[in-house]
């Protein structure tokens, strides 16, 4: 039987989109989420797609829900 985890984590739906400035409709970039993981938390990287926002600085936060977001489209 598979349990549901994830509804009980408590996410914020589109709290990535949000932040990114992507809207709910279009998907995340894998090259956006890469480049967001493999930043240092503090640094302001530019977004290589041409959605959302141009400059992004790389908060904890953003990291974790990059890294989530990178492993659960793999799904």
């Amino acid at each position: 039987m598979v349990k549901k985890w994830i509804q009980k984590t408590g996410m914020k739906k589109g709290a990535l989109h949000n932040q990114l400035g992507i809207s709910k409709e279009k998907d995340i970039p894998m090259n956006l989420l890469n480049k967001i993981i493999s930043a240092k938390i503090g640094e302001v990287i530019k977004n290589p797609s041409k959605t959302g926002k141009k400059t992004i600085k790389t908060t904890a936060l953003l990291k974790k829900r990059a890294n989530l977001a990178k492993n659960l489209k793999k799904i």
